[in-house]
């Protein structure tokens, strides 16, 4: 496994909030902040009071400001609503009570079984791409698969910190080398907006308005070939490499139930091979 560079993160296992914009006061201070994630989430308060065994004229005194919800409905109200692991700290804390959720660097001592888990995890997948990324897909690890993929690729980008947007978008990347990047550009910036929506994230925002700027080839010469025989039953990543046309479905896996946020915002991206021909290439390239 090739690591490309260290998860962020605060002091080891601190425990901070992202408290910009709170207001001071506990109970006003929390009200507003749980409306606007169940307004995110188009869930009416009847909705919630529902999902969170409570009531709708509790969650109204609470986004008021008239009452101060306990700390285990914060956490239960943050669940349904499915609220980012770091933007609950934030909930807690504005409501008046201590954040839950550590944020410990990947490096630290503490988080070795993590890493030989991920190692193990990246490994295991050869000959087939895989790498793990953090919530605004800086390249976290990395194996010999995606090694082989990013050869030619300029000095330039490859210095880290490794971006996986950037490095598939950008002109001198990988750019040049999809044959439907039209599509999967297209697709990529649809999941990034996706993510700011839920998780209002500032570092991933930058990242998307970056690699949404970023020159796009005649549309002649990146057309998805539609007329192969393989049946494709998600949209494939089509990319040129060493004289061959190899194809790709991705696939995301993250932590269930995550206690810190630094292994909350982690994610595993796998390129499983979509044809014969690719998976030929591969076995045969990384023997």
């Amino acid at each position: 496994m090739t690591t490309a560079a260290p998860a962020k993160g605060n002091t080891k296992g601190s425990i901070k909030g992202n408290t910009k914009g709170q207001a001071k006061g506990h109970a006003s201070g929390v009200g507003p902040l749980l409306r606007g994630w169940r307004e995110r989430r188009r869930v009416s308060q009847l909705e919630l009071a529902l999902r969170a065994d409570s009531s709708a004229r509790h969650i109204s005194f609470i986004e008021t400001g008239r009452s101060r919800p306990s700390e285990e409905l914060v956490l239960r109200l943050a669940d349904h609503l499915d609220v980012p692991v770091r933007d609950r700290n934030s909930l807690l804390l504005a409501a008046g009570y201590a954040p839950r959720f550590r944020e410990t660097p990947l490096e630290d001592p503490s988080m070795g079984t993590l890493r030989e888990g991920l190692e193990q995890l990246l490994t295991g997948y050869e000959p087939y791409p895989a790498l793990v990324v953090d919530a605004a897909y800086d390249v976290i690890a990395a194996n010999r698969g995606i090694a082989m993929i990013l050869e030619g690729v300029p000095e330039h980008l490859l210095a880290g910190p490794l971006n996986a947007m950037r490095l598939t978008l950008h002109p001198e990347g990988l750019a040049p080398r999809i044959r439907n990047l039209r599509e999967w550009r297209g697709h990529l910036l649809h999941q990034m907006e996706r993510q700011i929506a839920l998780q209002r994230s500032d570092a991933l925002r930058a990242v998307y308005e970056e690699v949404a700027a970023y020159p796009v080839e005649d549309p002649g010469v990146d057309a998805f070939d539609a007329g192969t025989d393989v049946p494709y039953f998600a949209l494939p990543l089509r990319i040129e490499h060493d004289g061959h046309v190899l194809s790709f479905i991705s696939s995301i896996s993250t932590f269930n139930t995550p206690m810190d946020v630094t292994v909350a915002e982690l994610a595993i991206e796998t390129l499983l091979p979509a044809d014969p021909a690719t998976v030929k290439f591969l076995q045969t390239r990384m023997a």
